[in-house]
């Protein structure tokens, strides 16, 4: 017995050894995996808590809420006078959410699209699809809808108890003048970014910063209306623009280059530009032609006709998009051109300066002279010469053969630092977007010793192209004292609060000449406009001195590339200063390809396509409104008042002889109608602006005509053809200026088509020129 228990004790301890070894293993082996398994999830807790706390912090506020977004309201834009040109009001948006109306709500997305397609004019088969994506719950049916949509919308909701369209507050840009200043303004696109214009460059401005609305959403993802969470968040309008543009005078600008555009048959469209010269202000910078801010992407019909006709889908919109591309270029500081004989000034302003040339001077033109470099003479524009002449006549005369002897004395080496310091090689810098460069000689080609050929064409405006808005800060620098501006066209900006957080001060970038030579230059460019010989002449306002240079240049590529017998393009110019004794502004227009003058005949001369007879008239009309709208008192000579419109007094209800006698004191003539004492009716009508000696009507119990009346032929008439063939017809004639005294001066163009019908008594307004200034230069 003893044994067998002894045996028996001696196996069960054998057999509890493994037992606590296995044990023992077990429980290691926990605790290693354990502790593994914990530092696993420590390690992924870390990551998850620490790590990417703010990525699932996102992803539960997402989960659990909704945001949307509360428009800022952009910017407005105003002119130097506080006009509004670009303004933003408000609009909504219409989405709908897919998720909601086929998941929760389970609406008829036939009839919703039915709907939104009939009021909202969208095509019913793209809603349709939209709806197709039940995992979103915003989808874009329309954008920036006025309240007249959006009070449909809403009372469609209200009548179906539809949940799954919404509306959302939105902002949308106008521009209360249409196209007026339309490449300075520029536009913004669907997203209210700036694509164009002030609109763009000032972006950062002008756009402000979104606020947001947060709301908590419920497990099947609908806003939980009434909680005490929600946050809004402010939205940030943004600043508001003051340029230097003023509108008026842009109008004036635009006006006048359209009238002339259509007068002379422009082909390419033109430019202008109205400057302060002391402190670089642009008061106004047209590009003909013009679009409607407010529909920038329509094309004219004849645009659109001829896009009809391409066949290619694709060639049709590249076609279309460079159409549109054209029409929003600022041709006044994007494109170049040859500045032609508009450039003396600055030749003229070289010589002076380096004393190699002086009032006292002579110059002999025979009509060509010889360069060294050039294979042929060097021709002036008279090819008959213009002979012995001063500088001042050499200026008024724009000849060719005088300002390339100026050029030769100057020297190529120091014409070419000139060119330089009047900012001729670089970018004026101007805040607006798309300026381009000039086109220059390398320096080494035009200081070349052995070859004078582009030093003598760069002295008369030839074969270099340079921006018109480089060209006009260059005279402003000749005629302001010899400073050299920066032109700017944003005065200021302010925050909704209206402080001031920008504003822009004059800055001189270098003076180019002295004070004493700008003054001599101011003499010598209003000799150019108000004396004798002047080829500006046409530009001559009555009571104000003004300056100026005429220019006409011919496309060198164009001219080189042209077949025989083809016909040249000119682009045709003229810079304006007024007043002279103290220069206020300067205009400089081009017209880029003009065909003809209307009715291509003046007398018995042929009709020469110049800057004096096109572009300096259009100047000297700018600059007749101009000067009184900016309170510049006109000081008339005894012969230009004779010249002034009259405005026709009220004569109505007064006797016929007091009638008579306030007519006659005004200088202007009388034409009774009827038997009676006593004045009825009168033609023209109250305060109506007619020529000087014109023949009133008055009628005395007769019935005054409201009959129509053809507008005769005035072109090449002199000023009193026109007034008789007017007053024959019933008509009156307006705007003769200094010209209509004298006898060389004929009808360039009238502002009412011949063979257009028009009332009875209505005035017609004439442009003179004087048909003895003849040069293309």
């Amino acid at each position: 017995m003893s044994d067998h228990h002894g045996g028996s004790g001696r196996h069960s301890k054998a057999s509890q050894r493994p037992n606590k070894t296995i044990l023992s293993r077990t429980l290691f082996l926990m605790t290693v995996c354990g502790i593994a398994v914990f530092v696993v999830l420590a390690v992924k807790l870390y990551q998850i808590q620490i790590i990417e706390h703010e990525k699932y912090q996102r992803l539960a506020v997402e989960q659990q809420t909704r945001e949307s977004t509360v428009a800022a309201a952009r910017g407005s834009i105003f002119d130097t006078n506080g006009n509004v040109l670009a303004m933003s009001a408000s609009v909504e948006t219409v989405f709908i959410s897919p998720h909601e109306m086929l998941e929760i709500y389970d609406e008829d997305p036939e009839l919703i699209a039915s709907k939104l397609s009939e009021i909202l004019e969208v095509d019913k088969d793209k809603i349709l699809s939209k709806m197709e994506d039940t995992d979103s719950w915003y989808k874009t049916i329309r954008t920036k809808i006025e309240s007249d949509l959006s009070e449909q919308v809403r009372l469609f909701i209200k009548e179906y108890g539809i949940k799954s369209v919404h509306l959302e507050p939105d902002t949308k840009r106008y521009y209360p003048s249409g196209s007026l200043a339309s490449h300075i303004i520029g536009f913004v696109g669907e997203e209210n970014y700036g694509l164009e214009g002030l609109e763009s460059q000032y972006n950062s401005y002008l756009e402000g910063v979104d606020g947001r609305i947060v709301r908590l959403k419920d497990g099947r993802g609908s806003d939980m209306l009434f909680t005490d969470f929600e946050d809004y968040y402010d939205a940030q309008n943004g600043d508001d623009v003051t340029l230097t543009i003023d509108s008026t005078i842009q109008h004036f600008v635009e006006k006048n280059m359209a009238q002339a555009i259509a007068d002379y048959d422009v082909l390419d469209g033109g430019a202008c530009i109205v400057m302060r010269p002391k402190t670089g202000e642009i008061l106004a910078m047209a590009s003909y032609g013009s679009y409607d801010l407010n529909n920038y992407l329509q094309l004219d019909e004849q645009t659109q006709e001829e896009l009809g006709l391409i066949e290619d889908d694709e060639e049709r919109l590249a076609a279309r998009n460079e159409a549109l591309f054209a029409l929003w270029r600022n041709k006044a500081l994007s494109d170049t051109y040859e500045p032609g004989s508009v450039f003396k000034i600055i030749t003229c302003a070289m010589g002076l300066e380096e004393n190699v040339v002086s009032l006292d001077d002579t110059f002999y033109c025979g009509g060509s002279m010889e360069v060294l470099g050039r294979t042929k003479p060097l021709n002036c524009w008279k090819t008959s010469g213009h002979g012995s002449q001063t500088l001042t006549e050499a200026m008024q005369h724009s000849c060719n053969v005088a300002l390339v002897n100026i050029g030769l004395r100057v020297g190529a080496e120091k014409f070419y630092e000139y060119v330089e310091a009047f900012g001729l090689f670089e970018k004026t810098g101007i805040d607006l977007p798309g300026e381009s460069g000039s086109i220059w000689w390398p320096s080494d080609s035009f200081e070349n010793p052995r070859d004078l050929s582009s030093l003598a064409a760069a002295s008369f405006g030839q074969t270099f192209n340079i921006t018109p808005l480089q060209m006009i800060t260059a005279v402003s620098a000749v005629v302001n004292g010899g400073n050299l501006m920066q032109p700017y066209v944003v005065k200021q900006i302010a925050d909704a609060d209206g402080t001031v957080v920008a504003a822009t001060e004059p800055t001189a970038a270098r003076q180019v000449i002295s004070a004493q030579t700008s003054e001599i230059m101011c003499d010598i460019l209003e000799q150019v406009v108000g004396g004798e010989g002047g080829t500006g002449k046409n530009a001559r306002v009555a009571g104000y001195k003004v300056g100026g240079k005429t220019g006409t240049s011919t496309d060198t590529n164009q001219i080189a590339s042209q077949g025989e017998g083809e016909a040249k393009e000119y682009t045709v110019s003229f810079c304006g200063i007024a007043p002279m004794d103290d220069p206020e502004v300067v205009v400089l227009l081009l017209l880029d390809n003009p065909k003809h003058a209307p009715g291509n005949i003046i007398g018995e001369s042929g009709v020469y396509i110049s800057g004096g007879n096109m572009a300096a008239p259009v100047v000297g009309q700018i600059l007749s409104e101009i000067l009184p709208y900016l309170d510049i008192q006109p000081e008339y000579t005894e012969e230009e008042k004779k010249t002034l419109d009259i405005p026709v007094p009220k004569l109505i209800d007064n006797t016929v002889e007091e009638a008579s006698q306030k007519l006659e004191a005004l200088g202007l003539t009388v034409r009774i109608v009827g038997d009676g004492d006593t004045v009825t009716d009168q033609l023209p009508s109250v305060n109506i602006n007619v020529a000087p000696s014109s023949q009133i009507i008055l009628y005395a119990g007769g019935t005054k005509p409201d009959n129509m009346v053809t507008v005769p032929q005035l072109h090449g008439k002199s000023y009193q053809e026109a007034k008789r063939a007017l007053e024959e017809a019933g008509l009156f004639i307006k705007s003769g200026g200094v010209l209509s005294m004298s006898s060389d001066a004929v009808v360039s163009t009238q502002t009412v088509s011949n063979d257009e019908q028009v009332p009875i008594g209505s005035v017609v307004g004439v442009t003179l020129i004087d048909k003895s200034i003849l040069g293309l230069y």
